[in-house]
């Protein structure tokens, strides 16, 4: 993922500069004595010299993906949320001249200054289609803080540089697939017997609470139904379904119950369901 973000990179900077027929070379070498003593026309070098995940972009938590289907049975789908990474970019210009060397830098920080979101139509290769917008900053204060030490560590002569930071999504989880949970019960109590056996004393006084969750989708294509208020009758619990036609009530009591659902024309539908059951979804 990473040599494709070098090549996105060298691909943004040939079309917005632009540089015709390789007038200027970009490169990705480090940018070391004896590689500069070989430079033989204008060159920008971007030394990606630092990545490490971005604990600020950082979200411990699952996504809930499209459900899938199998032998007609609808399955849930999970992923966990991707890790989110910076890619820090030391960038230089190279030129027999100094004045070319600080037109050449003004030039490919402009560029890339018009663009703090990389445009999905400039992505290459493993980088398309990216969960989340590829941010890219230009300059940033907080980086590059001492030049001095890394061009000691690179043995070369210090030269104005400017710090270009994009941030990748990578993703190391699985997928996980299987069937939708369409009711969770909380059962309140006191325990006994803990750790080694994880059960409640009875006690009627506290009943089990159980949330519920279902689809509603249209009759007439099966498609799922957004934006549709659905309730349980007499009991103040409401609810609108998202884009996906899911929905989700509760903490309620186990009963009978009837569950209520407005169309966006016509009368409102009605079902009478057992909670806890096996399905809640409705059509309208």
């Amino acid at each position: 993922m990473i040599a494709d973000l070098d090549e996105t990179i060298r691909q943004l900077l040939i079309a917005e500069l632009p540089i015709h027929n390789g007038e200027i070379d970009i490169s990705f070498d480090q940018p070391r004595r004896d590689w500069s003593t070989r430079i033989a026309k204008p060159t920008i070098n971007l030394f990606l010299y630092d990545v490490r995940e971005n604990n600020v972009l950082r979200r411990h938590q699952w996504e809930r993906l499209e459900d899938a289907v199998s032998n007609d049975e609808r399955l849930a789908r999970l992923k966990r949320s991707p890790m989110r990474v910076d890619c820090s970019y030391m960038m230089t210009a190279w030129a027999a001249d100094p004045a070319d060397e600080h037109r050449l830098l003004t030039q490919a920080m402009l560029a890339l200054f018009r663009f703090p979101v990389i445009p999905e139509s400039r992505l290459i290769g493993s980088l398309q289609n990216p969960p989340y917008d590829i941010q890219a900053r230009v300059a940033r204060h907080d980086v590059l803080t001492d030049p001095s030490d890394l061009w000691n560590v690179l043995d070369n002569e210090i030269r104005p540089s400017i710090s270009y930071v994009v941030t990748l999504a990578l993703s190391p989880w699985q997928e996980i697939t299987g069937p939708l949970v369409r009711t969770r019960i909380l059962r309140l109590g006191e325990a006994q017997h803990l750790p080694e056996e994880q059960m409640l004393l009875p006690d009627e006084s506290r009943p089990d609470l159980v949330l519920i969750a279902g689809v509603v989708r249209e009759k007439a294509t099966g498609n799922p139904a957004s934006g549709i208020p659905v309730a349980l009758k007499g009991t103040g619990y409401v609810a609108t379904t998202d884009e996906s036609g899911r929905f989700t009530l509760g903490s309620i009591a186990p009963g009978t119950y009837t569950l209520v659902t407005w169309p966006r024309s016509g009368p409102p539908h009605e079902r009478q369901v057992a909670i806890p059951s096996e399905s809640y979804d409705l059509e309208v």
